[in-house]
């Protein structure tokens, strides 16, 4: 067979394993379903490399298509590549990008990406992390799923933002860091690896190179000391090198090839690079490789993980109620609510039961209004006004009553006077007190009937409108009365005082004692009295009765 043929139908399929085609298959489906997005990682081959580095020459050699090129960032957003060997003459060629599918050719298929990229990035200079993924299904074609990223420019040019190199460094290191990536590094053979920014990108993220394959572009443009950049290995890439020829003008791809060969055939220093890293059928050889032994080793970690991640969804869906379908089905969900809440509220607000919020400070609710209650009390002891400033308000209140009575005797209405004043500077106070305390407990309530509500969101708004006509009820009925009280202070013969109240009942509860002593008193000085008296007459009539 003549090394066209070669080129033509065996060098990149004769690599494919038939076992790996189903895994590709799982793999693609997972990632149609976004799995990602649930924090399930996927084996994938990323492509990076500095701007112009040859990232579209790789790739449109793997595909057998034509990719955007020209000046500044050709490709804007993350493209997808899934390409899939099929026995048909004739390709498929199709975009995806949210719910659309976009069919197209070989001859059309530059155009649909720079279309599909617009319609997600914008038809400006700008990048987006939205993905585009690209379907093609082709003879000779090797089976793999790679994700081409924007290349690394650190310098915006030709309108681009100017943030355009923290966009495209934070969308590379999103792709590359998680541990099933497979980096695919691409350098160019005319510059320094060392001082390549994709280099120090991917080693920030696989500092052993383990996951790290290059591919070295342009070789036939700087074959001197190329067979020493890559022996050598100064940026330590672990998975190696593999050195190509980029497709030059017009030639076919099997024109390419062919010119490839006879490069790394012919020329002098380019021949002395061992084959087995030269040539684009050996970069898909290796790409085959890595990927499969990448999907083999991650795939079940992947199984563990989606199970986990479905049993927690039973667990979630099993706590969601059964569908009412009658009235009185409503009415038992309704009373059922309202009795957990009730529960739950008389061991927060009662009982200082917290096991029910152990992490929810804010709903250990006989310690916040304990809290609540020693700051008020510290703040009605730690009044403003002076020892002097007070005297000085007695004294001129004492003036304004003087009247004409007992001397050290304060008149009751300059008792009343300084009372009354005192209770008006801090009668604002208690009532800020306690419209604070009812605004709080509203919180508490709407928290626990959220709680409690939250798989019924047909009835949340009547929840909440009750909650807030019941609170409202309430707080006008406590500030009315607290108004009340701070009123009932301002009078003299009415006290809170709860010395005095016990002294008083103590006295009551003597009162009838005490008046019974005071009647025996009594009584034993009138009988006293009397005696007394008939003594004096017995006396009297005694000497009225002498000669």
């Amino acid at each position: 067979m003549s090394s066209l043929a070669i080129v033509n139908i065996a060098p990149i399929v004769s690599s494919y394993n038939d076992r790996i085609r189903p895994l590709l298959d799982t793999v693609d489906k997972l990632r149609n379903l976004n799995v990602m997005s649930q924090g399930i990682q996927l084996p994938t081959i990323v492509v990076v490399g500095d701007q112009s580095s040859g990232k579209s020459s790789v790739l449109e050699s793997l595909a057998g298509i034509s990719l955007p090129r020209g000046q500044g960032i050709c490709t804007r957003v993350p493209l997808v590549m899934i390409l899939q060997r099929s026995p048909s003459v004739e390709p498929e060629i199709w975009l995806e990008f949210g719910d659309k599918r976009v069919d197209t050719d070989e001859e059309h298929i530059t155009e649909a990406i720079r279309t599909a990229t617009e319609a997600i990035a914008g038809s400006g200079k700008g990048v987006s992390d939205t993905p585009l993924t690209l379907h093609v299904k082709k003879c000779g074609v090797p089976d793999l799923t790679m994700v081409d990223l924007p290349g690394i420019t650190r310098v915006p040019v030709n309108g681009q933002p100017e943030n355009i190199y923290e966009q495209i460094s934070g969308m590379i290191m999103k792709y590359i860091e998680p541990q099933e990536s497979i980096i695919l590094n691409v350098l160019s053979a005319t510059v320094d690896f060392t001082t390549c920014e994709s280099i120090r990108m991917s080693r920030q993220v696989d500092k052993t190179g383990e996951r790290t394959l290059a591919v070295v572009t342009k070789a036939d443009m700087a074959p001197e000391g190329l067979l020493q950049k890559v022996t050598a290995d100064d940026v330590n890439i672990g998975l190696g090198y593999v050195c190509v020829r980029n497709r030059v003008g017009e030639e076919t791809y099997q024109e390419a090839r062919k010119q490839e060969e006879l490069l790394f055939k012919n020329n002098p220093l380019l021949s002395m690079i061992d084959k087995d890293i030269v040539g684009i059928p050996v970069l898909a050889q290796k790409l085959i490789q890595i990927q499969a032994t990448m999907i083999t080793r991650c795939l079940p970690d992947i199984v563990q993980k989606i199970k986990e991640k479905l049993e927690h969804s039973v667990v979630e869906l099993n706590k969601l109620p059964l569908v009412m379908t009658s009235t009185g089905e409503a009415l038992v969900t309704f009373v059922k609510i309202n009795g957990s809440v009730k529960e739950s509220l008389l061991r927060i607000l009662v009982q200082g039961d917290f096991s029910e919020y152990p992490d929810d400070a804010n709903l250990h609710c006989t310690a916040r209004l304990a809290d609540m209650l020693s700051e008020f009390s510290d703040n009605l002891q730690d009044q403003p006004q002076t020892v002097t400033d007070f005297l000085m308000d007695e004294i001129k209140v004492l003036e304004e009553c003087k009247c004409i009575g007992l001397p050290n005797f304060i008149p009751r209405s300059a008792f009343l006077g300084i009372l009354s004043h005192r209770v008006d500077e801090m009668h604002r106070e208690p009532v800020e007190f306690i419209e604070e305390i009812w605004n709080y407990l509203e919180g508490v309530l709407s928290s626990v009937l959220t709680k409690y509500s939250e798989n019924f969101p047909q009835i949340q708004p009547s929840i909440k409108r009750a909650r807030r006509n019941l609170i409202s009820k309430i707080k006008e009925t406590s500030v009315n009365r607290v108004i009340e009280i701070v009123e009932m202070e301002k009078l003299t013969d009415y006290t809170c005082n709860p010395e005095y109240m016990t002294v008083y009942t103590q006295k009551i509860a003597s009162q009838e004692n005490f008046v019974r002593k005071k009647n025996q008193i009594l009584s034993k000085n009138h009988r006293y009295n009397i005696d007394i008296t008939i003594d004096r007459a017995d006396i009297k009539s005694f000497n009225r009765s002498k000669p």
